[in-house]
């Protein structure tokens, strides 16, 4: 698997599909890797340039001491574009990953020609939530904590399925120290105001029954930006990409004709 060392770390990111294609950027979430995505990518069009990586702290990519900032974070995503040679770039960021692309915009508009905000906000959560969401994971470990999560993570229909014990396994083995490092990332970050001032082709996704980033929660964050759309997922909760994979890929395929990406 390629990896690269950008922004002073060990990336481990995936280049697939097309290497003259329109470039797509996923952007995982807290307690995921780049394969939270695996489940979408047959669904997608042909002749695209899937780019996937995993966050720092996540997957195979290095784990620096925490914490990390959210300015990192995005400098992370913006040196992995770099390094590609992309602009232009659809991003799909999901949960902290959907911060991470609003970020990137505000940052390097000419590394995104349009974003995807699925399951994510300018604003999650509270510090204190955050606080003790790092105090837990230090003293007690993701294994502990994992069944709570999952219930954040999925709806009520996915909960019975036997597919929860592969996610519910990838969160347990994301390294303590990263995961506490991008709790601190969401917990010192507010876009409100920078992603108020963003002037580009938007589609925001929320799951009905998403115990993370609710769908009000989701549609207030969308309504900042002039233009945008909300699509709501029924019957899905935090990883739709995941329990709806073909009707998330439909989407996205749909967004990507709108704005002439395919």
């Amino acid at each position: 698997m390629p990896t690269a060392t950008l922004n002073q770390i060990d990336t481990h990111y995936r280049d697939e599909g097309d290497p003259n294609g329109a470039p797509v950027l996923f952007i995982n979430s807290l307690g995921t890797t780049l394969h939270l995505w695996d489940p979408i990518l047959a669904h997608l069009p042909d002749g695209l340039r899937i780019l996937r990586y995993d966050m720092r702290g996540h997957g195979e990519s290095e784990v620096p001491p925490a914490p990390y900032s959210m300015g990192t974070l995005v400098k992370d995503a913006e040196a992995l574009l770099e390094h590609l040679n992309v602009t232009d770039a659809l991003v799909v960021g999901l949960s902290i990953g959907g911060m991470v692309a609003q970020g990137l915009a505000v940052k390097r508009l000419d590394l995104v020609r349009a974003m995807v905000l699925s399951n994510t906000a300018a604003k999650i959560g509270s510090p204190k939530m955050w606080e003790e969401r790092i105090d837990a994971v230090r003293t007690k470990g993701l294994p502990a904590m994992s069944d709570d999560i999952m219930l954040r993570w999925f709806s009520r229909d996915f909960q019975t399925r036997p597919e929860l014990s592969h996610w519910k396994a990838m969160l347990e083995a994301t390294p303590p120290e990263g995961y506490a490092g991008c709790c601190a990332a969401i917990q010192g970050t507010d876009f409100y105001t920078p992603t108020s001032g963003l002037r580009l082709p938007t589609l925001g996704i929320a799951g009905s029954e998403d115990g993370a980033t609710p769908p009000d929660l989701v549609r207030e964050t969308v309504e900042l930006i002039p233009g945008a759309r909300l699509e709501l997922l029924r019957r899905t909760g935090h990883l739709p990409c995941v329990e709806k994979p073909e009707a998330y890929a439909a989407l996205l395929t749909d967004f990507m004709k709108e704005t002439g990406h395919v």
